[in-house]
């Protein structure tokens, strides 16, 4: 490319309008826009070149795409764009974690959280609008499921997310991690969410490494194998609970992929991984509910033979949940007990809570709440 590079105007890119008829590269990974641009009649090399411009760069002009002829860029901006979801809100807590409310097309919003720590950057990011699944400690779960986010969408969050901290020229504040952990169940949106994943890791886009790329799941099944068939990289579990009758109550899609199966399918996705992994299992500690001693070592037995990192998570609350946060005496008791066991544990520390970006509290603002008492929503890729 040439050495003089247009100056990116983030302002400016998110006030285009919504174009719901010309395709969006935002949303296209190198396979999607190779395809592209030999449909076009054109080199596949060039989707390496667009790639950069849009995700590197943060270029949404093609005009401004320099080292294309003019014809090209002529040519897609009639056919194709690059267009961002628009932030309604951003919102600073004063420990530095950023929260932004993201509007889309059809009107509904979605939330994305920026966790700075001092190793690193996470970025949590949204997967649907809303969440079938009912997490009974999740807000997002009370507030119903709307739909699945295009891919384009699920990448316009890393976008706008990493050009909006880059504005901020402050040392610490650069994504080097994604989790899957925002709004909504991401297996239940699989090609959309291993789409996303794919441009994540694309050294043309943002060239995260596959191991700071995290996919969480509450438990399906089918799609946790799925996921070890198609990508090499991390993957978290929802726990939360020990045994089958809690975590029927805790989780509910529990009662279609009890903890057995969970269990198995686990097992089997650590077996297809290229390199030596473990599985992140989160576990959110409700008092008097799941955090008693016993809960802590029935957790041991049922983990047994996974390489697993445990992270728990003291509830964070919020309006009408009608759980409490465990004690700080009952959740170092129950780390202690893990830990002795041999168990790699962390306890997360809460982080945004003032602003409510801490986990389990995103909620968004659904517009169409009409499948709001959808409990869960069986995989769309054929399998049962």
């Amino acid at each position: 490319m040439n050495e003089a590079q247009p100056q990116l105007d983030v302002q400016t890119a998110l006030q285009v309008p919504f174009d719901l008829q010309r395709t969006n590269l935002l949303g296209l990974d190198r396979a999607a826009l190779e395809a592209f641009f030999i449909a076009m009649g054109d080199k596949k090399f060039r989707a390496n070149q667009v790639m950069k411009w849009i995700h590197q760069l943060g270029v949404t002009d093609f005009q401004q795409m320099n080292n294309l002829s003019k014809d090209l860029r002529n040519q897609l901006t009639e056919i194709s764009c690059i267009q961002n979801i628009k932030v309604v809100k951003d919102q600073l807590s004063k420990d530095g974690t950023r929260k932004w409310l993201l509007q889309l097309a059809d009107g509904n919003h979605i939330e994305a959280v920026f966790i700075p720590e001092d190793d690193r950057g996470t970025l949590c990011v949204s997967s649907q609008v809303g969440c079938a699944l009912d997490c009974s400690f999740c807000s997002t779960g009370r507030q119903g499921f709307n739909r699945n986010l295009s891919t384009s969408e699920i990448i316009s969050q890393l976008w706008l997310a990493s050009h909006l901290l880059e504005e901020e020229k402050k040392p610490g504040r650069k994504i080097t991690n994604v989790v899957m952990m925002g709004m909504g169940e991401p297996l239940l949106n699989f090609d959309n969410v291993v789409s996303a994943v794919s441009i994540m890791m694309d050294d043309f886009a943002y060239g995260l490494s596959k191991r700071r790329v995290t996919v969480s799941t509450a438990g399906v099944v089918p799609a946790i194998d799925r996921l070890g068939d198609t990508l090499d990289m991390r993957l978290a579990v929802s726990l939360h609970a020990s045994c089958d009758e809690l975590r029927d109550e805790l989780v509910p899609v529990n009662k279609k992929y009890p903890l057995k199966e969970l269990m198995a399918a686990c097992r089997r996705f650590i077996e297809k991984q290229n390199t030596r992994s473990r599985i992140t299992f989160e576990y959110v500690l409700l008092d008097g509910i799941n955090d008693k001693p016993e809960h802590a070592r029935e957790l041991i037995k049922l983990l047994k033979g996974i390489p697993a990192l445990m992270n728990l998570i003291p509830f964070n609350p919020f309006e009408g949940s009608g759980y409490k946060t465990s004690s700080r005496l009952a959740v170092s008791r129950f780390a202690e007990i893990l830990h002795k066991a041999g168990m790699t544990t962390v306890i997360r520390k809460t982080r945004g809570e003032d602003i409510d970006a801490a986990c389990g509290q995103l909620a968004g603002q659904i517009e169409d709440k009409s499948r709001r008492h959808r409990r869960f929503v069986e995989p769309r890729f054929g399998m049962k």
